[in-house]
């Protein structure tokens, strides 16, 4: 509780006490009028204090000039009537300030709770200078530079693990509670925790570029892209406000000038009276704070309950969208497979030659591969799994676009696409399994070809399912892969639809066709992680990116980023997304509803002021209350 939330409470026990000692007390009279009034400063010298600003500066019709004119009106009534009944007004203003020092705290508490789940920015990072370890601002760490982190230390900056081995706490970045474990040559990413081993990271990012700043620089920008929701409430509100105040205007003039033109009743202020009273519990009833506060801190605490979850949205705009998807459109590697090849099969001019050779295949492949930093030979090296000689190879070259020719143990090795075998005279083996080929010849004679396969992520296909579930009716696959390899792995997924062989540019051409055929007001989302994704994010309804491995492009054009990159997420953000819209409706019909039906019954005189502090504050509670329940999406 802060200062102001301590001193709004203290105020607000002072004024209870006293005014339920004034109502034991037997007091009449001016001392009367004078202890009520004091009461009625103590409480709402603020809310006065406010409501005369906006007058002077042009914003009269807020929910503070209501409270004022409401409540001075019942003091005035009050006194005219000479009933010494002051405490409507009283009450009121009580009750009004007990409901506003509850959201207050309310929504503090969630911001509070959102803030501790994002507090990943990290204080100072470790370097070694003259054999001491120093502390630096992660500002200016360099590039390239290696820092030190001890355990219990967040991870200052993204880089790679020189020396050490530990076990990071990850869940305040990917809302995943399993650590994850590190060594030498392994990635780690600014934000999460070291638990166990003293690490020596080299960076690969300034601070600013790290993914501690992004995510930081994504949650504070979310607040100021709002939703068509709170746009249409921000704007129903300036309209609503003054209806109200002219309307509580006509009701106080209109029915008792009707009765002294038509019915003949007396010109005096005692024929005024009833209707000014009602005109009075009408301005209460109408406050329209309940809207006002409550769908904001909906999509606040929806988006924060997101990020505790490892999925960030990017604002309240895209929150609503979310929640409206009917189509999920995926790019394939990285995305729905891991990005990583594996060896799947080995085949040769003749099955018996292949089985006595295939490890000469493999060896021959990844010394021939081992200069290429490409994914493939980084496979056939790891496949292979021994450390490589390259004092064996000479004369390499490298033929762009088809592979590799090198001198291997004294033999002549070509290892590479079909194209490749083809300019050497040979005939390559066609192969039937679905995967990337990798055809070899030794000596000038085709001696067989390595298939790779895409590792699949294990939760793709569950993915496709969950999002069946979550009320998606088209899923489909985007890739620049052969036919053959994106018809088997969408098959596998239970994909709705792929296309293939497709470029960066064919991508965006068939998401244009994709969005010409939704229907309404159904929504199309791209998913993808690559930098050639970037375009497509773009142009989609809603663009999702792999947070953790995707290009620092593609997070940039998305709307929703997902930190561990698993694509269960994103059936997971849906759910979430239509959860907080349903709590912002029920909201806006729950507050309309009962502010409609009050009114209503006040203009005829059947809603008193305590009836009407219920329709104020009472719902606003209830909204409050139940706007933060967007932030608990854990078992959504």
């Amino acid at each position: 509780m802060n200062r102001k939330q301590r001193n709004m409470l203290t105020r607000i026990i002072i004024a209870l006490v006293m005014t339920v000692g004034l109502f034991f007390i037997d007091i009449t009279g001016w001392p009367r009028l004078a202890l009520y009034l004091a009461v009625y400063l103590i409480i709402g010298y603020d809310i006065l204090k406010k409501a005369w600003h906006g007058i002077i500066h042009g914003r009269v019709f807020d929910e503070n000039f209501l409270m004022a004119v409401a409540t001075v009106g019942a003091f005035a009534l009050a006194i005219y009537e000479k009933s010494g009944d002051y405490l409507e007004a009283i009450a009121v203003m009580l009750f009004y300030q007990i409901g506003e020092f509850f959201q207050s705290y309310a929504v503090g508490k969630s911001r509070r709770n959102i803030a501790a789940l994002m507090d990943i920015r990290p204080d100072y990072a470790n370097i070694e200078q003259d054999g001491k370890i120093m502390k630096v601002d992660p500002d200016d760490v360099d590039v390239g530079q290696t820092i030190i982190i001890q355990p219990g230390e967040r991870v200052p900056i993204d880089g790679v693990v020189v020396s050490g081995e530990s076990s990071l706490n990850t869940s305040a970045l990917t809302g995943e509670s399993l650590p994850r474990e590190v060594a030498g040559g392994d990635e780690v990413i600014s934000g999460s925790i070291n638990m166990s081993g003293v690490l020596k990271v080299r960076t690969t990012k300034e601070f600013g570029d790290s993914t501690v700043s992004k995510i930081l620089e994504l949650v504070e920008d979310s607040a100021s892209r709002k939703s068509k929701s709170e746009n249409f409430i921000a704007k129903f509100a300036r309209i609503y406000t003054p209806a109200v105040c002219y309307g509580a205007l006509a009701l106080a003039l209109l029915p008792p000038l009707f009765l002294i033109l038509f019915n003949g009743a007396p010109v005096n202020f005692a024929t005024f009276e009833t209707w000014i009273y009602r005109a009075l519990v009408f301005l209460v009833i109408s406050c329209p704070c309940a809207l006002v506060v409550s769908i904001p801190l909906s999509f606040f605490a929806g988006i924060g309950g997101a990020s505790r979850e490892g999925v960030l949205v990017k604002g309240a705009n895209i929150l609503e969208t979310l929640s409206k998807v009917k189509t999920v459109v995926f790019d394939k590697t990285g995305t729905l497979t891991k990005g990583v090849f594996e060896v799947n099969a080995y085949h040769g001019d003749h099955d018996q030659d292949i089985a006595d050779h295939k490890a000469q295949l493999l060896e021959y492949a990844a010394i021939a591969e081992s200069p290429s930093s490409h994914p493939i030979a980084k496979s056939l090296q790891q496949a292979y799994g021994q450390k490589i000689d390259r004092s064996r190879m000479s004369d390499v070259k490298e033929i762009s676009g088809k592979g590799i020719t090198a001198v291997i143990d004294s033999r002549k090795i070509a290892v590479g696409n079909e194209k490749l075998m083809r300019d050497l005279g040979l005939t390559p083996c066609h192969c039937k399994t679905a995967g990337t080929i990798v055809h070899i010849a030794i000596d000038g004679k085709y001696a067989g070809h390595i298939v790779l396969g895409d590792v699949v992520k294990p939760t793709s296909a569950q993915a496709i399912s969950d999002l069946r579930r979550s009320g998606v009716t088209q899923t489909v696959m985007l890739t620049g892969d052969a036919r053959a390899v994106a018809d088997q792995t969408a098959a596998s997924l239970g994909m709705d639809k792929v296309y293939s062989e497709l470029l960066p540019a064919d991508k965006v051409a068939q998401l244009e066709k994709i969005l010409s055929q939704s229907k309404g007001d159904d929504k199309v989302a791209f998913a993808g992680d690559g930098i050639n994704d970037a375009p497509v994010l773009s142009r989609a309804d809603l663009g999702i990116a792999m947070g953790a491995m995707g290009s620092d492009a593609a997070i940039e054009a998305a709307d929703v980023v997902l930190m561990d990159d698993d694509p269960m997420k994103i059936g997971k953000a849906i759910r979430i997304s239509r959860k907080c819209l349903k709590i912002v409706w029920e909201n806006i019909i729950m507050a309309l509803g009962i502010k409609g039906i009050c009114l209503v019954l006040g203009v005829f005189g059947i809603v008193n002021m305590w009836l009407a502090i219920f329709a104020d504050v009472g719902v606003m509670i209830l909204a409050v209350l139940n706007a933060i329940r967007a932030m608990y999406v854990r078992k959504i």
